[in-house]
């Protein structure tokens, strides 16, 4: 069964066309990248899927059409995580994670005892127990994109999308975010649909890609059929060799 569907996703910021009639499934409990140049329409085309923008074609979600859904509906579906998210100044790291339970919490009531262990869960899980105290706006880059990725999870929602979810992070807590994520899908059941740059680290996590390019899908298939030298040249332009992997296709630039 379909987690997402997109069918003829169009998006047009100010008259001019970033996505371009763009086709996408994504099956339940399957992880999905989605790649491709700088403006190549990647972040737009997410966004969209998530209800942020309005687009033109059909975006449904377990076969509900996204635009006939009710606020509260979506955030206990989806889940989202941006590459710059609006962060309330002087906000605890704790309390911005409880955000992510807003959807269960009644109109004028309080969190419940299972909503603040959620909270609790997401930041032991993420490592971010000893900053749940901490001021967002005094912790690092990294750690900030750890607690973003920690308020989505807590919102116990079975889709999640990613928009460059490891940007800010060193390559040791990439590591661990992604493998995080992976595991939780396993466990959960989740589906995951992100954007990514780093190429070779898509590749190790996703079961398809799908290569953007003017906004229009050009390939679209497993990481070794997306990731070929021909691709990444006719849309990168950038000369790689690919070498097997043990968990995908490792991408390495290499001089003209």
């Amino acid at each position: 069964m379909s987690a997402i569907e997109v069918a003829g996703l169009t998006v047009r910021l100010d008259d001019k066309v970033i996505v371009d009639r763009v086709d996408l499934d994504v099956a339940s409990g399957e992880w999905v990248t989605v790649i491709g140049p700088n403006g190549a329409g990647k972040s737009t085309a997410l966004r969209a899927i998530g209800g942020l923008l309005p687009f033109g074609g059909t975006v449904r979600w377990h076969g509900q059409a996204v635009d006939t859904m009710h606020r509260r509906e979506r955030a206990k579906a989806v889940a989202m995580v941006l590459q710059s998210p609006v962060v309330p100044p002087a906000m605890r790291v704790f309390d911005y994670v409880l955000l992510g339970r807003t959807p269960y919490v009644p109109p004028l009531g309080r969190e419940s005892a299972a909503d603040l262990a959620a909270a609790e869960e997401v930041l032991a899980a993420l490592d971010l127990t000893p900053f749940a105290g901490r001021r967002l706006d005094k912790i690092s880059g990294g750690e900030r994109q750890r607690v973003f990725l920690a308020r989505a999870l807590a919102q116990g929602a079975g889709i999640l999308l990613l928009d460059e979810p490891t940007s800010a992070l060193d390559i040791g807590h990439q590591q661990e975010v992604l493998e995080l994520v992976d595991r939780l899908r396993a466990e959960r059941g989740l589906t995951v649909l992100a954007t990514m740059h780093d190429l070779t680290t898509a590749g190790e996590y996703a079961d398809r890609m799908v290569l953007l390019a003017g906004g229009r899908v050009v390939a679209a298939g497993t990481p070794g059929e997306v990731l070929t030298e021909d691709n990444l040249a006719a849309h990168y332009r950038v000369k790689v060799r690919i070498i097997p992997g043990d968990h995908g296709p490792l991408v390495v630039a290499v001089r003209g």
